[in-house]
């Protein structure tokens, strides 16, 4: 490597610089992706990547090996190469030559220097595009990477793959590659499974792989979600953090690698099934947007992502409307009388929006049957839908219906038409869940049938909303009559579904669920307006879910309902404002019968209800911020405002603690400077549960926000499975 020529894009905003550069023509590479390193000129610049070329070690390549955004085999990279595949065995290790250069929409030319004479150009912006465009050696591949940082410092890049051959190209694997500094010494992610999603889990960065597959065919109950990887013993407000996220809702891949050289890259892309991608002459593979986010502790990077969804122009812009899904009250049991009973009640407490769940269509009595007949059944609704839509819109609320639009049961309409648009690899079925198969979308005729069949009972129809769930993993998920896989074809399918619904019906809000939270990304959130956490709404639970789900979406976009007190997965029983409390700091809702509810419950209900959209602007506008306690037995959670004009902030017991009193709470994230009312604020079921502290009996606590954050407060002594809610308010 000469270093005859170097390109550099620096990007500042949000105290954090992204550096990369290209040199000697070379793919680009991250030479700094962190907290702020001030201004770059060619010389600071050049001095910057020079510095961080790592020197070879005995038994290595005599060169040194620079990892770019895809790391090649060619240059003595001896990780996990960025590109797999090949022309039937051949070309399978290109060496790639950058062409063509855009930074902002404006062309760069690749400077020409001599070793003796280096050239040196920096181009910097806050935030914006840098596009590559490259050829192999050989002539038979052309590479496009797409970097674009945000003001807020997120990254993300996307890499898009033609074949110029006359002979096919297989590809096997593509991902892209963000170096993390030797400093991140452990990696937190996610597993989980039905009802319980998005679990913690942690370990050291060993040398080797920890690579988290997802071959569920969509995003997965118990997906990585992100890898996380930081200084050790990084929290919430502690620690250097650099994340990776990869932006699809099929199978998909999520790495972190350490070579025996002590370099380490955090990788993601999509998972491709065998001969998935088969590219004939002219054609491109376009991968999935991988995303990186730097910060300082979980909190900053999660707030990051948060800022950054938050300024897109599709991201709701509206008051989260307060949702009832009757799902947990009728379950299949639809009846125009007891839905319209439920209306009644419903609006009478402040509901906003009432959804209609599974049980409408065709045959669907229970989960065995009816699945992919979109009509909307006589048997169940005789006068048809437009008077249960009309009664609700009367009374003020807006209307939902659920889809599954990706399913079938076999004893369907449907499936009997169409076998062949069932997802199998061969004349046998792939074992059924949930009595049902998966429909494949990705075939023409079968996505125009059930897109038309959607469009004919929206189009008929008032409905502002949809709650679109996807009941199954996708196995042996084939496209007949050759069975070749069609994991591939079916995401894209489904983005493509929800884009042409999206633009023919202008307004309509669309959820996205799957068997609970098994939907969640930012592949999926572009176009759709809320995931469902979780099937799960036993607060307990829900305490762990909700916090972590935060870590990649902001709270307006996770569905949290209150439901009834004894929850129907986990059996266990828990107060009105334990429930309410863990639903309220997220997108607000109720699953529950509330005709069978005592008119004491709805007088509280209410309360929550009314708290919600009193604070809705705040919690769904502000800083998430979570405290790290060292007692597992206890969590406290918040949301500042923006200007730190106020906060909400819950504390909780999720278990009997080994201590009696927990001692103070520290209320992050305030202003310093200014004073703080401090308002305690409890209901009368809550007597029982909550033991006030004498602070909690004053008319009016005003402190300071560096006394709330740095001495705090005395938290009360409550029961398990309690929470307390308190509300600063600057002076």
């Amino acid at each position: 490597m000469s270093f005859s020529s170097m390109l550099g894009f620096l990007f500042r905003s949000a105290s954090t610089s992204v550096v990369l550069d290209l040199v000697d023509s070379g793919l680009p590479s991250v030479t700094h992706w962190g907290a702020d390193i001030g201004p770059l000129d060619p010389s600071t610049l050049r001095a910057l990547v020079v510095g961080g070329v790592e020197t070879p070690g005995n038994s290595a390549v005599d060169q040194a090996v620079r990892v770019s955004l895809l790391p090649e085999a060619a240059n003595g990279w001896l990780g996990k190469p960025g590109l797999s595949g090949s022309h039937a065995g051949k070309n399978w290790s290109p060496q790639w030559s950058v062409f063509d250069i855009q930074f902002n929409g404006s062309p760069i030319a690749v400077p020409e220097g001599s070793a003796t004479s280096p050239t040196v150009e920096v181009h910097t912006a806050e935030a914006g595009t840098l596009t590559a465009s490259a050829r192999d050696a050989l002539g038979v591949l052309e590479l496009v990477l797409v970097v674009e940082v945000s003001v807020e410092g997120v990254i993300r890049t996307r890499a898009l793959l033609r074949n110029l051959s006359s002979d096919p190209y297989q590809l096997e694997e593509l991902t892209v590659s963000y170096p993390i500094p030797s400093a991140a010494g452990e990696v937190l992610d996610f597993a989980g499974r039905w009802a319980h999603e998005r679990t913690p889990q942690r370990r050291p960065i060993t040398v080797g792989t920890h690579r988290r597959e997802g071959r569920t065919g969509r995003t997965g109950l118990g997906a990585a979600t992100l890898l996380i990887a930081g200084e050790p013993h990084f929290g919430f407000r502690t620690g250097e953090t650099w994340s990776l996220h990869t932006a699809w809702s099929g199978n998909h891949i999520h790495q972190v690698e350490k070579v025996f050289s002590g370099v380490q890259l955090l990788s993601g892309g999509e998972l491709l099934l065998p001969g998935e991608i088969n590219l004939a002459q002219g054609e491109t593979y376009e991968s999935p947007w991988v995303y990186g986010v730097y910060g300082a502790g979980l909190d900053d990077a999660a707030n990051r992502l948060h800022r950054d969804l938050r300024s897109r122009p599709q991201h709701p812009k509206s008051d989260r409307p307060m949702t009832l899904n009757v799902w947990e009250a009728v379950y299949f049991a639809h009846d125009l009388a007891t839905l319209t009973e439920l209306a009644d009640v419903a609006a009478t407490i402040g509901i906003e929006r009432f959804v209609l769940d599974d049980g409408w269509f065709g045959s669907r009595r229970d989960d065995t049957s009816g699945l992919g007949d979109w009509v909307v059944s006589p048997e169940v609704w005789p006068t048809g839908l437009t008077p249960l839509i009309s009664h609700v819109k009367s009374l003020g609320m807006k209307f939902g219906l659920w889809f599954e639009p990706e399913m079938v049961n076999l004893d369907s309409d449907l499936a009997r038409s169409h076998p062949e648009w069932i997802m199998a690899t061969g004349a046998q079925l792939p074992p059924e869940s949930r009595h049902q198969q998966v429909l494949n979308i990705g075939i023409p005729e079968c996505y125009a049938y059930i897109r038309d069949a959607m469009c004919a009972v929206l189009d008929a129809h008032d409905v502002d909303y949809i709650k679109w769930d996807h009941n199954r993993d996708l196995v042996d998920a084939g496209t007949l009559p050759t069975g070749t896989p069609g994991v591939h074809e079916q995401t894209e399918a489904y983005y493509r579904l929800l884009q042409e619904l999206k633009e023919r019906y202008p307004g309509l809000e669309i959820e996205s669920c799957a068997s609970g939270g098994g939907r969640v990304d930012l592949g999926a959130i572009q176009l759709t307006d809320r995931v469902w956490g979780s099937d799960n709404s036993d607060p307990i639970d829900r305490q762990s879910i909700n916090r972590w789900t935060t870590q990649l979406l902001p709270p307006e976009l996770i569905g949290a309902h209150i439901a009834s007190k004894t929850n129907h997965i986990t059996g266990r029983s828990h107060s009105l404002a334990f429930r309410a409390i863990t639903a309220l700091f997220n997108h607000l809702g109720v699953e529950w019968d509330l005709r069978k509810v005592s008119s004491e419950a709805i007088e509280e209900l209410t309360f929550w209800i009314n708290l919600y959209k009193e604070h809705r602007n705040l919690l769904h506008g502000g800083t998430v911020v979570r405290i790290d306690l060292p007692d597992p037995a206890l969590s406290c959670n918040g949301v500042v405002a923006v200007d730190k004009s106020e906060a909400l902030f819950s504390y909780v017991t999720l278990a009997n603690s080994d201590i009696w009193s927990p001692g103070r709470i520290r209320f992050p994230g305030l202003d310093t400077e200014a004073l703080y009312s401090v308002e305690a604020i409890l209901t009368a079921s809550m007597k029982d549960a909550v033991r006030p502290t004498p602070w909690m009996g004053e008319d009016s606590l005003v402190l300071s926000g560096a006394a709330l954050m740095r001495a705090g407060l005395v938290a009360p002594i409550m029961r398990p499975e309690a929470a307390a809610l308190f509300h600063l308010k600057r002076v």
